[in-house]
């Protein structure tokens, strides 16, 4: 009975993908892919997208651990403010960023005195991926500790743990399997990332044009570059997908 639906869902995800294949020539396809434009588009992403995943990880895992260990009060409250960037439209995210960074924000005043310029900057490409981003591994992260439950810190503090120690040696541990998938969901959703961006970073080729701004800026003048570029970050991200999500379900089990 499940068959039925299970295929119109599949339907819905690669039919539309497949229909990009449809508007472009193969025989144009390469001379559109290795553009300068498209190049410089995806090594852009790709290293904003590794440096937001990094950021992400950086602070995302304390943020995790606290979420899923703490007793705080108003914790509720604090997790849907970080699951928050996950159901606002991108371009507030970005509005957010650009009014709190901005020269003339609260925080951005205080940058421009030290000298220091955010907006439509490719610091900014990494904090817009990085705000949309962020809460995936989060969310990941916290339902794995939640799952894994706090019985073995409990066992390692009767064993005379420390809270530090029994976070490097049971805590990351355990949060290692579920670490790999949400880098990989974390480090697709920044290559992808367009709202925030556009607002906060703007498109500067080869500064803050990524590959989504850079497709959305070609299609104006040529879609079918314009759909090249989308099949290329299909692959992209397919690619980072296949590659990575295995090894973290053989970690996982």
């Amino acid at each position: 009975m499940l068959w039925a639906p299970a295929a119109l869902a599949l339907a819905l995800v690669v039919l539309p993908v497949a229909g990009l294949l449809t508007r472009v020539e193969p025989a144009r396809l390469p001379g559109l892919l290795l553009s300068p434009s498209a190049l410089d588009a995806l090594r852009l992403s790709v290293l904003t997208g590794l440096i937001a995943t990094a950021l992400a990880a950086v602070l995302g895992v304390p943020l995790a651990v606290v979420l899923a260990r703490s007793k705080m009060r108003g914790l509720r409250v604090v997790r849907a403010l970080v699951l928050l960037p996950l159901v606002l439209p991108p371009v507030v995210g970005g509005l957010a960023l650009l009014y709190l960074l901005g020269r003339t924000g609260p925080l951005g005043g205080v940058l421009a005195v030290a000298g220091i310029r955010l907006p439509y900057t490719t610091a900014a490409v990494v904090l817009s991926q990085t705000f949309v981003a962020m809460p995936f591994l989060v969310v990941g992260l916290e339902g794995a500790l939640r799952t894994a439950g706090g019985r073995y810190e409990q066992v390692a503090a009767t064993l005379g743990a420390g809270p530090w120690l029994a976070f490097r040696r049971v805590t990351l541990p355990l949060l290692l399997p579920a670490l790999g998938s949400s880098l990989v969901l974390t480090f697709a959703r920044a290559l992808g990332e367009f709202g925030a961006t556009i607002t906060f970073a703007g498109s500067l080729q080869g500064s803050t044009r990524t590959l989504p701004l850079a497709i959305y800026t070609t299609a104006q003048s040529d879609v079918d570059a314009a759909v090249a570029m989308s099949l290329l970050l299909v692959v992209v991200a397919l690619l980072v997908i296949v590659i990575a999500r295995p090894r973290a379900v053989e970690g996982r089990l």
